[in-house]
């Protein structure tokens, strides 16, 4: 039972958590710090980009979109959207990637290519707070009393209720015949079963 109240508990904090954090403000940067590895020479090289600059990375070509960070009041979380293409053989470009990077779980959100692997790091430069909308809770609508109800019936005298103008009088109830009286039951006779033995 106790392990029960815990993981609602768990539950119910993640939730809020969740919310919280998907109410929060940020920081719009305009540029992004970037870590890639070279899986053939086994070399990391970290770079910073531009927002909405075109960089190459091997045989990669990165653009951020966006870069957001949080207030320092706030748990951190930099993200950043970008789009990844490879250059084919004629020119034409093949996208690789495109979507978002976490700087906290750069392993699980990270561009994985055959040669080459890209991650966040960080964003900076930025002091534009982006302000996100609150969630309002508004108030149920008001009941409304229904002017057209009927009053409640006076009632007649002996406290019988006397049904309220306009009001249809339900049917009567259908006229019960008396069954004519039955025999009773009648009782079975029982008898004791003689004892068998079972135990041969």
């Amino acid at each position: 039972m106790k392990l029960g109240w815990t993981r609602a508990a768990f539950v119910l904090a993640s939730i809020v958590g969740g919310i919280s954090a998907a109410q929060a403000d940020r920081i719009k940067n305009p540029t992004a710090v970037f870590s890639g590895l070279d899986k053939i020479t086994g070399r990391i090289v970290s770079f910073e980009v531009k927002v909405d600059e075109t960089v190459q990375f091997g045989a990669l070509q990165m653009t951020p979109r966006v870069c957001f960070t949080k207030p320092p009041t706030e748990t951190p979380d930099t993200t950043s959207f970008v789009e990844v293409e490879e250059p084919g053989a004629e020119g034409e470009g093949k996208k690789v990637f495109s979507g978002w990077l976490f700087a906290a779980s750069p392993g699980l959100h990270g561009i994985q290519h055959p040669v080459y692997d890209i991650w966040l790091v960080d964003c900076k430069g930025g002091t534009e707070v982006i302000a996100e909308p609150k969630e309002v809770v508004e108030p149920p609508p008001p009941i409304e009393q229904d002017a057209a109800r009927t009053p409640p019936a006076a009632p007649r005298s002996g406290g019988i209720m006397a049904p309220a103008e306009g009001a249809q009088r339900a049917p009567a109830p259908p006229a019960v015949q008396s069954a004519p009286l039955q025999q009773p039951a009648r009782r079975l006779q029982t008898r004791e079963a003689p004892l068998v033995n079972t135990d041969r």
